[in-house]
């Protein structure tokens, strides 16, 4: 495991844990972060400990074609039961992503320098968000790191029912339109699972992110 310090520099993905952990330390810095993404790593820590960056193998994707709506979701979008934004309100949409409470988690990784590192990362126009709303209330959303052919989706959060699939689903359709290749998910759950989300060599994943 690699110790970072001031430098900007990541060691190469393949020297990464059993576990994925590629490096330990370094800062939340805007150039920080743009290098780790540019190189398929991201930064995934519990709030008050010190700073770990993954690059899992395997890695959890979404092939754009291969998103899985269900029947039910597809009623929902049908009668427009929500409306959905793109990148008019990033920080509200972190900041809720920090704020929810989640099954089997008593805290957040999303730290105030985080919040602040990628609401920079937004005014440069790489960190987007997907805004999902109902009677003009933000009920959903998303959001990550747009690499131009490769979505990196980071945390999403719903406050109703279903608010954040269709900002998913929003999503995706989106990336769709605009050729991208894939949508980068990080690590498997079930929840992605069900929406057609799968695992990928991370060998794979990183051939796909190098060939813009």
């Amino acid at each position: 495991m690699y110790f970072l310090f001031d430098n900007l520099y990541f060691p190469p993905v393949t020297e990464a844990d059993e576990e994925g952990i590629l490096a330990v330390g370094g800062d939340l810095s805007p150039e920080r972060l743009k290098l780790a993404y540019s190189r398929g790593i991201f930064p995934w820590f519990n709030e008050g400990e010190s700073i770990l960056w993954w690059a899992p193998d395997p890695r959890m994707v979404l092939f754009l074609d291969e998103l899985n709506v269900s029947k039910s979701m597809r009623n929902i979008l049908n009668r427009n039961v929500f409306t959905v934004t793109f990148n008019t309100r990033f920080r509200e949409v972190i900041l809720n992503c920090q704020q929810i409470l989640r099954d089997g988690q008593d805290g957040t990784w999303i730290s105030d320098e985080i919040v602040e590192s990628y609401c920079e990362l937004h005014n440069q126009g790489i960190a987007k968000s997907v805004e999902v709303w109902q009677d003009e209330v933000l009920v959903g959303g998303l959001y990550g790191i747009d690499l131009g052919h490769i979505f990196c989706g980071e945390s999403m959060f719903s406050k109703v029912s279903n608010a954040s699939k269709v900002g998913f689903i929003s999503l995706v359709n989106h990336l769709r339109k605009e050729n991208y290749k894939l949508l980068d998910c990080q690590i498997y759950n079930p929840h992605l699972d069900s929406l057609g989300c799968r695992e990928i060599d991370r060998e794979e994943f990183m051939t796909i992110l190098n060939s813009k």
